[in-house]
């Protein structure tokens, strides 16, 4: 049975808005899922419903088989991180961290013994004396993570809580949530808008936009796979190459402005207007193809480079290898991998195959 149920969760606020729109979602005990999306999807918003900080307009959350939505906080046995710290200003760094044990009632001896351990793996027993306007934004942000981590909670949810870190702490932080989360089994919620955390993160990716689910499925399906226009172009950096155009020859090639000829494509679908996507692993030079543009730019990321053609098709980007150098201004043709190739409804941004 899931663990964390919400069905049909809807928020809307008093002037109207609806911030989130009728969610269904299920978590399973132990796993990692994580809210993506843009600012304002309503991704923090369905955290905060979970946690018991706002009430739901309609709709429910189900913890353990139990109906939790009129509970308070305290009687969800949640750990939350907060994306601004909210520390304790009047406690030491230490007694910051251990408030949830004595919250508990747990003996002062293990609770002393959990802070100094959580303190060890995060890196903040130098601060544990302090008080936390002695501390940066980034420290103070690692004191929320530990209080969050110092127990085992029913569920961890944890709002953008590596935000004011820089990325080589981000990067070190991101394994050890992943580690502990695995170690503890506790099922946990996480809201970002960094594709790369969400990806290095998640057992699961719920890519959220305007307060609506687009799709929920592991990272390396929302990345092959988007379900919608919207996730092919939010998820990848560079984003999903795409192109408007229409299938032709019963959806045996395709054809967008400014080609001779239609370009063979392996028939997924019935002839018509179609976008057509690819990541850049997909797309290749090829000097016989009818798809032409000039060369932009030519982008060096270290292991690879990424050449951008522009044409009256838009802007394609291709990936090839650290020493494939193009030249700015080259006319250039391009081609797509089969099995890379993705075909969107324009009119419904669904996927068609």
């Amino acid at each position: 049975m899931s663990f964390l149920v919400l069905e049909r969760l809807e928020k809307t606020w008093p002037d109207g808005t609806r911030a989130v729109k009728a969610i269904d979602l299920a978590i399973e005990p132990g796993e990692f899922v994580v809210l993506l999306g843009p600012s304002g999807c309503g991704k923090t918003t369905t955290l905060r419903m979970i946690a018991g900080l706002e009430t739901p307009t309609a709709g429910r959350v189900l913890l353990a088989g139990d109906d939790v939505t009129r509970r308070t906080p305290a009687e969800r046995d949640i750990g939350f991180v907060f994306q601004f710290y909210a520390l304790y200003p009047h406690l030491s760094v230490a007694e910051n961290v251990a408030f949830p044990l004595a919250c508990a009632k747990v003996a002062r001896a293990e609770r002393d013994a959990a802070v100094a351990r959580v303190a060890e793996r995060i890196g903040i027993t130098a601060l544990l004396a302090k008080k936390p306007r002695q501390l940066s934004g980034g420290d103070q942000q690692k004191v929320g993570l530990a209080r969050a981590l110092v127990r085992k909670p029913a569920v961890w949810l944890m709002d953008e809580p590596l935000g004011t870190l820089d990325s080589s702490e981000r990067l070190a932080m991101c394994e050890f949530l992943r580690e502990q989360q695995l170690e503890q089994r506790v099922p946990t919620v996480y809201v970002t808008h960094d594709q790369e955390e969400a990806m290095r993160l998640a057992d699961r990716v719920v890519v959220m936009a305007e307060g609506s689910v687009l799709q929920a499925a592991p990272p390396a399906v929302v990345y092959s796979d988007p379900a919608t226009l919207f996730v092919a172009r939010f998820v990848g950096s560079p984003g999903m190459n795409l192109v408007e155009g229409e299938l032709v020859d019963g959806g045996g090639a395709f054809r967008t402005a400014g080609m001779a000829r239609p370009l063979p494509l392996a028939a997924r679908a019935r002839s018509g207007p179609v976008v057509l996507g690819a990541r850049p692993e997909f797309v290749r030079f090829d000097a016989s193809s009818p798809l032409r543009g000039r060369v932009a730019v030519d982008a060096f990321h270290g292991p690879c480079r990424y050449a951008h053609v522009e044409g009256v098709f838009g802007r394609v980007a291709a990936r090839r290898g650290a020493e494939e150098r193009a030249s700015l201004g080259d006319e250039v043709g391009l081609a797509f991998d089969p099995a890379g190739v993705r075909l969107f409804d324009p009119a419904t941004g669904g996927r068609l195959a």
